[in-house]
């Protein structure tokens, strides 16, 4: 193949040669000329049309490579090659979340972005220190809960080890401790608070936020369970609700109950899926303005979790009732394990102390000669 001719421009070292457009237009193409570090260097500035590349420009592309300012097209090329190679935080969390099942995904990308990815996103887990971390921790706390800090960590571990596993990475250099919290709180209502809030979510005008809250009462199902359910998941026929991607895993089951039927047999259907739809028919993300206007209007305490709490109310009334054991609170809360339902175990053994001592009593009026008061179970 002949050697194309070149043609010099009046700067030094630039030079073009005659080459065709995509569109089939005459179009330079521009080359520099220059030394570094005692090593002649010639490379392709750019095209006059597809990259806007001018004598003058390639000009000041030589000069900044000259001084060192701007890395040569062969270093750019290896920065690329080895950028592709290395497996930052950010190219882990890509990979990770493409392996990683629906459930908790999007809080997952939401703690990632805004704390994970503006510190390392570009830093292999080899390069975190322990000072980054304390660091981090000390950032999240202004504004958050240490429960959120734990979560953040637990990402930023399971992001690493997904990498190691694989030989993507290497391990931090140091043990990655994780803050111990105590996070299970288990919210309350008196009769009388339960009372007004009833009352409150009667008279609000919105259906779909009064129904929310409801259910949410009647079943125990959390936030994200009542979002993510569509009617298809309703078997009235047999009376059970369908839960897709709860907390716990795999989907479950759960008995619907009279209130929970009456309920959604009433509650007012759009064109969308579900129950509870967000503006545009899909799944809905947020309720918590209208929540916490009804728990505003109810007067409840300020530390109350309107959705979470009705979840805790619905264990508790189960619990203190004496008739329902922990195994089968369990169940019907979809807890993965028992070690949850046991935050409960104290209004069980109330339950059964009341029990106990209704036996006592009646067998002290028994040895005191008096008649006791029993129900004639045969009624």
């Amino acid at each position: 193949m002949p050697k194309q001719q070149r043609f010099k421009t009046k700067y030094p070292g630039v030079y073009f040669i005659e080459g065709t457009s995509a569109d089939g237009r005459p179009e330079r193409i521009y080359y520099i000329v220059y030394r570094k570090q005692g090593k002649l260097i010639e490379e392709k500035a750019g095209r006059q049309f597809k990259n806007d590349m001018t004598p003058a420009r390639a000009a000041r592309i030589r000069t900044q490579r000259i001084e060192g300012d701007e890395p040569t097209n062969q270093e750019q090329r290896e920065a690329a090659r080895q950028t592709q190679e290395t497996w930052t935080l950010g190219r882990l969390w890509d990979e990770y979340r493409v392996n990683k099942t629906l459930k908790g995904i999007s809080q997952d990308r939401s703690r990632f972005e805004r704390y994970i990815r503006p510190l390392w996103g570009d830093k292999e887990p080899h390069e975190i220190t322990a000072l980054e971390i304390d660091r981090l921790r000390l950032r999240v706390l202004k504004d958050k809960a240490p429960q959120t800090v734990k979560l953040t960590l637990s990402l930023l571990r399971r992001i690493v080890n997904f990498g190691v596993k694989r030989q993507l990475c290497n391990p931090l250099s140091f043990h990655l401790e994780m803050p111990k919290v105590n996070n299970l709180k288990t919210e309350d209502l008196t009769p009388e608070q339960l009372a007004r809030l009833l009352e409150a979510i009667e008279q609000d005008v919105n259906v779909q936020a009064a129904n929310f809250m409801k259910l949410a009462l009647f079943t125990g199902m959390r936030r994200g369970e009542l979002f993510r359910l569509q009617w298809q998941d309703l078997d009235f026929e047999r009376g059970f609700i369908h839960i897709r991607y709860p907390k716990g895993g795999q989907d479950q089951k759960i008995p619907l109950n009279e209130p929970a039927r009456a309920l959604l047999l009433s509650h007012p259907r759009t064109d969308s899926p579900f129950i509870f739809p967000g503006r545009d028919g899909g799944r809905r993300v947020d309720i918590n303005k209208q929540v916490n206007r009804i728990k505003k209007v109810a007067g409840l305490p300020k530390d109350f979790r309107a959705l979470h709490g009705l979840r805790h109310v619905y264990a508790s009334m189960l619990a203190s009732s004496g008739q329902v054991d922990l195994y089968t609170l369990q169940k019907l809360l979809t807890h993965k394990s028992s070690a949850m339902t046991m935050r409960y175990a104290h209004l069980r053994d109330k339950a059964l102390r009341r029990a106990s001592d209704l036996a006592g009593n009646l067998l002290e009026q028994v040895v005191n000669g008096q008649k006791p008061k029993i129900a004639n179970l045969e009624e």
